[in-house]
């Protein structure tokens, strides 16, 4: 059967109906993935940011504009969902290996790395009859048996850890950030003198693009971005684009943003947004910085929204390729960032070596090391509740755009929930392939966001959401979600008690008005509902919660 000769609205039927799987398209579509860093919820202009992103916003405008897709709450576990299509817990990455804690290791679930009891994508692509090609982060595993060439990537240039410099790292002395490991189908490679990571992982994802044989094979190409991951640097010709443009602070940026989202309809008009953190010495507002603190801090976002601008550049470069190589209309390009805006400070882990120089003269340069910080990821957060880390709205929800193929092309604003785990059945729906299911491997449980690109509503309204990282926690049922939050948040924190939540999203996704003291019930149905989730999934509790039956 040639799907490509019928009408798209049943070609889409056909999918949908599972019938793909004995009959598939000719030619089956290409897939493009790309996914950006720490990127905030509302950094795109296509979402309501002030930055300079044509080619993301006009990606958002001929494809479908999905505003409730979730990630996980960091990097690795996003990452290993979407490899696997699985929960993180089961994937290898219930911890990230960086924030593994003693009462954690040796577990199953927290290898630190993408397990050999879960899928791959690019394996099953692969063995299905498409090409693999990967450049970028991978942050699932460090060994030479858990790269990317060693789970199913064909081509594949890679940075193995979780964050470096965006610069070619020093020769002498370098920095903790700038001892990292490059592979090039996992063999070290060393970058070159005028390296500057988004513009050469786009080059060698064209250049492998490019080389891949003409054999009628589509692709899978994973474009894995670090930008706008801290440390902040941009290349030289973006670095003044931005000058004075944060000079008013954090709550006017925030609230100019919101009016955006209300103005494109992304937000009701009545939209109450989270509420910023409360000031205290160590969090100041911005009316409480000095001259010269506000100055720095302005920088900072100043040099940030260089790093979105340049990452839209490269994105533009991509889709240009796929254009003037006649492959943009038979692709399906899915873009997202991995979990919502990032304000740790890195210093904690990554101590500033000697020869950093943050003078403000060299920030967003070679050898400056610095993040943007909590009030800035507030701003990027907006208008949701708190930022990476956290399995608030603020940390799990992220921007995400998907153009389908022209055969079944659908424009518009998505509000259906969505989660990074529902990508690769997503991606094996389309390419007419079926489910795997091999004994002793995790069955995929993400969902194909099939149904929800043709409006027929989200695969989750009657499956609940669920999930845990650094003990925060979240249960979605419908609009409700129960979330459970620890005082301190983050790698290495002390277990400290939950303290568990209730919020009606379809009201109040800015998550202001907490319902548990209201309807402990539901609170209780909830909590025992996780804890279900937390069982079959392996979540490891520290000590002191072994004996509750619900932490």
């Amino acid at each position: 059967m040639n799907f490509k000769r019928l009408p798209s609205a049943l070609v889409l039927g056909l999918l949908l109906a599972g019938h793909a799987v004995a009959a598939t398209p000719e030619p089956r579509p290409n897939i493009l993935l790309i996914l950006a860093d720490d990127l905030g919820y509302s950094d795109l202009g296509a979402f309501g940011g002030e930055i300079s992103t044509p080619r993301l916003d006009q990606l958002a405008k001929d494809g479908v504009q999905l505003t409730g897709m979730y990630g996980a709450p960091t990097c690795s576990p996003t990452r290993a969902m979407l490899m696997s299509g699985t929960d993180n817990h089961l994937a290898g990455l219930g911890s990230m290996a960086e924030g593994l804690q003693p009462f954690q290791r040796g577990k199953p679930g927290y290898e630190g790395f993408l397990n050999q009891r879960s899928y791959s994508i690019a394996e099953l692509l692969r063995d299905g009859g498409y090409h693999t090609l990967m450049a970028g982060k991978w942050h699932l595993g460090l060994a030479p048996d858990q790269g990317p060439d060693q789970r199913g990537f064909e081509q594949s240039f890679t940075l193995l850890e979780g964050g470096a410099a965006h610069f070619k790292p020093a020769r002498v002395a370098p920095s903790k950030l700038e001892q990292v490991h490059y592979r090039e189908n996992g063999l070290p490679v060393e970058v070159p003198d005028d390296f500057y990571s988004t513009d050469f992982y786009t080059d060698k994802l064209i250049s492998y693009l490019q080389n891949t044989p003409k054999d009628g094979k589509p692709f899978f190409a994973y474009a894995a971005y670090t930008s706008p991951h801290w440390p902040l640097q941009a290349p030289e010709s973006y670095l003044q684009k931005y000058q004075g443009r944060y000079d008013q602070g954090y709550d006017s940026v925030r609230l100019a943003r919101i009016a955006r989202m209300k103005k494109l309809g992304l937000l009701a008009a009545d939209f109450q947004p989270a509420q910023p953190l409360p000031a205290n010495p160590k969090l100041p507002q911005w009316e409480q910085l000095s001259p010269e603190q506000q100055k720095l801090e302005a920088r900072k976002m100043e040099i940030y929204a260089a790093m979105v601008d340049n990452l839209d550049h490269n994105i533009g470069r991509l889709l240009d390729y796929l254009r003037k190589s006649g492959q943009y209309d038979n692709t399906l390009i899915v873009f997202m960032s991995d979990n919502g805006a990032a304000g740790e400070n890195h210093a904690q882990f990554y101590p500033v070596a000697a020869n950093t120089d943050n003078s403000y003269a060299n920030l967003g340069r070679r050898g400056s090391q610095i993040d943007y910080g909590l009030r800035w990821a507030e701003v990027s957060a907006a208008p949701l509740h708190l930022f990476k880390g956290t399995t608030a709205e603020g940390g799990i929800s992220v921007p995400a755009l998907m153009r389908l193929p022209k055969a079944l092309q659908r424009q518009g604003l998505e509000p259906g929930v969505a989660r990074v785990d529902d990508l690769a059945p997503t991606f094996l729906a389309l390419a007419g392939l079926p489910l795997p299911a091999v004994a002793g491997k995790h069955p995929i449980t993400g969902r194909s966001l099939l149904p929800l690109l043709a409006g027929q509503g989200s695969p989750h309204a009657a499956a609940p959401l669920a999930g845990e990282l650094f003990g925060n926690s979240y249960y979605r049922e419908g609009n409700l979600k129960l979330l459970g939050v620890r005082p301190q948040v983050g790698f290495g924190d002390a277990p400290q008690p939950l303290q568990w939540q209730l919020f009606d999203l379809s009201t109040d996704r800015g998550e202001r008005h907490d319902l548990a003291a209201e309807q402990p019930q539901t609170v209780q149905r909830l909590r025992q509902a996780w804890q279900d989730y937390a069982q079959r999934v392996g979540v490891v509790f520290p000590p002191a919660a072994k004996t509750a039956s619900v932490p």
